[in-house]
């Protein structure tokens, strides 16, 4: 029978010959230690991690045919496993901090364990990977005995049947990556045992080399030369043809030649095999990463908006940022965050009056006006020369047009209604004055002021004002009123205190209209100090109404639809505090073409029907 040699020097029967790895571990693989040739079981207590209420606990663990399995205790095994995980594809990992923790992980799911101590440990992570390599996973023989690498069709082929299914599976680019250093090693190894038999092959040659060189010499000298074993190196008719007998593969470190190769074919073609494989999983994985990558970009956008939208509606809230973020020297709230937080709180004072209107209007409160010669003299107190001084001022420079060189500038026009502004700061403080012209028809000019001074009334129109009260009655047309404004967040509450007097403007002829003033300053008072709680304001208005009246057809009465208040409305207001002028400037633009709407309108419902009182 034909044999031949293997690289340990034993015979081959041809009719078992080389399997396509040439390696002698695929047809005489060593038993494990277990009676069947396989791994042995192992088992013992573990603690396993459950919950974060109940911790660690005790478990009996079984690893057996690749398979760790755990039971509440190792009486109750006969019930049936708790849980098991195949150790196929499972990465254990050994906790870089705790010496007696290992973590075991197949795709989502992950057991974390503890020894009792570290030598323990070890052997667990002996046991399972021992197990792993048994069952073919991880090792050199593992692959070596399913067929090398991949086995010469495989390889040829591109893909096995695993391969096509693995697509599917998480983790099947770290098994191929983990099977490609197995690869890497095995390869090494060939290439240091090809290396050896090419070095015996160069000395071998070498060997040759110096032998033929000394029996040429003796050939020359006429000797003939015998080898060790007796044989002639040339023929007895002195002819020079060499005897040598070709070395054989087992006259070379015993390395079989032709085996060898076919392995090292065998495992570049599974290299080869292996890197396509990756190849066509990374770009069919491709899609699936970027689709995820789109997915999370999208959610990213989706969480940015929510977050600016979160922080939009956040500056808006009066909660903003606690003390820090109010009005003051040392405020954290930057200018537009400022205005965005007072429009938002103005916005939400408006809703408020709006629903409050409709209450109000139901309650339908009877008020007399007064005749005209209650308000026509100044009255005798101590603030009667300011308050005469004041109505002189308004009178002279309030009605005054606003061409020239006043430099007034106009901001909203609305209808009839004009808004002017002078843009005036003072250390920093806006102190801009506003005049707003205005015609109303149907009401009078002793209307609109008698409405605009009387405190009885001063609730149903005005919005802005918290409370208010009396501290002194000078006359029957001036008095001290103390009042708190509403508060506007972020910015500090507002309090005035002001003198209030009423006035008929007496005709210097008969062409002159009909004329009524209100002016409003700031005063001191004993009983009315400035507060912590307050940022005291100081004011200086006036509203100024004149009476102009067409005549009625024929022998008519004069009738609502005749007459016509022409309004000036002049206000100079020191604000105080902190407040960004461009803030200031905005709520007055704002605030002032709104009040004065609001006000008319509440003087034409209040004497729709009434008679006219001039």
């Amino acid at each position: 029978m034909n044999s031949s040699p293997l690289p340990n020097g034993r015979l081959l029967p041809d009719s078992q010959s080389w399997n396509s790895s040439g390696s002698e571990e695929d047809l005489d693989a060593e038993p494990g230690p277990g009676p069947h040739g396989g791994v042995v079981e192992f088992s013992g207590v573990l603690s396993k991690w459950t919950n974060y209420i109940h911790g660690w606990q005790d478990r009996w663990v079984v690893l057996k045919n690749n398979t760790l399995s755990y039971y509440k205790s190792q009486d109750e095994r006969e019930y049936g496993c708790r849980g098991s995980l195949c150790l196929s594809k499972a990465v254990i990992t050994p906790h870089e901090f705790d010496e007696c923790r290992l973590d075991i992980s197949v795709n989502d799911s992950v057991w974390y364990l503890r020894a009792q101590d570290p030598e323990h440990r070890n052997q667990w992570i002996d046991s399972i990977e021992l197990h792993r390599a048994e069952s073919g996973y991880g090792s050199e023989s593992s692959l070596r005995r399913h067929g090398s690498m991949l086995s010469l069709t495989s390889a040829t082929s591109g893909y096995s049947a695993t391969s096509t299914s693995s697509f599917k599976k998480g983790h099947s680019l770290r098994e191929k990556l983990a099977e490609m250093e197995t690869f890497r090693d095995i390869l090494c190894r060939q290439v240091d045992t090809l290396q050896k038999y090419f070095d015996g092959c160069a000395d071998a040659v070498n060997r040759d080399e110096l032998q033929r060189d000394k029996i040429v010499e003796d050939d020359e000298d006429g000797f003939p030369t015998t080898r060790p074993d007796g044989e002639f190196l040339h023929n007895n008719n002195g002819s020079k043809e060499k005897l040598f007998q070709c070395l054989s593969h087992k006259g070379i470190n015993g390395i079989d030649f032709k085996g060898e190769a076919i392995t090292f074919k065998a495992t570049t073609a599974g290299i080869l095999a292996t890197l396509s494989h990756c190849i066509d999983l990374m770009v069919k994985r491709e899609d699936s990463w970027q689709k995820r990558l789109d997915k999370e970009m999208e959610k990213r956008r989706r969480v940015e908006e929510a977050y600016k939208s979160a922080l939009s509606e956040l500056k808006k809230k009066s909660h903003f940022g606690g003390p820090d973020y109010e009005e003051g020297p040392n405020s954290l709230i930057n200018e537009d965050e400022f205005f965005d937080a007072v429009e938002a709180a103005l916005d939400r004072q408006d809703k408020i009056e709006e629903q409050s209107q409709c209450e109000k209007s139901r309650i339908q409160r009877s008020n007399s006006v007064p005749s005209g010669d209650a308000y026509s003299t100044v009255g005798s107190h101590r603030f009667a020369e300011k308050v005469e001084e004041m109505v002189q001022n308004h009178m002279t420079y309030s009605l005054q047009d606003v061409g020239g060189d006043a430099n007034w500038q106009l901001v909203v026009e609305e209808g009839e209604m004009k808004v002017y502004r002078r843009e005036v700061e003072e250390n920093g403080i806006v102190l801009d004055p506003l005049k707003a012209t205005h015609s109303v028809k149907g009401v009078t000019g002793h209307e609109v002021c008698h409405y605009f001074w009387d405190t009885d009334v001063r609730n149903d129109w005005e919005t802005t004002v918290e409370n208010f009260n009396i501290v002194e009655t000078l006359s029957d047309n001036a008095v001290i009123i103390y009042q708190t404004h509403k508060r506007v967040w972020p910015a500090s509450q507002r309090d005035v205190l002001y003198l209030s007097a009423i006035r008929k403007i007496m005709a210097n002829n008969e062409n002159d209209p009909d004329t009524w003033l209100v002016c409003n300053f700031s005063v001191d008072h004993e009983n009315a100090q400035p507060n912590n709680r307050c940022v005291r304001a100081k004011i200086n208005i006036a509203m100024i109404c004149q009476t102009l009246v067409s005549p009625p057809e024929g022998d008519k009465e004069i009738s609502r639809d005749n007459i016509l208040c022409k309004i000036t409305y002049v206000a100079n207001v020191n604000p105080g505090g902190w407040a960004p002028a461009s803030v200031l400037r905005a709520v007055a633009k704002r605030e002032y073409p709104k009040f004065l709407k609001r006000f008319t309108s509440y003087v034409q419902e209040k004497t729709a029907g009434k008679q006219i009182l001039f």
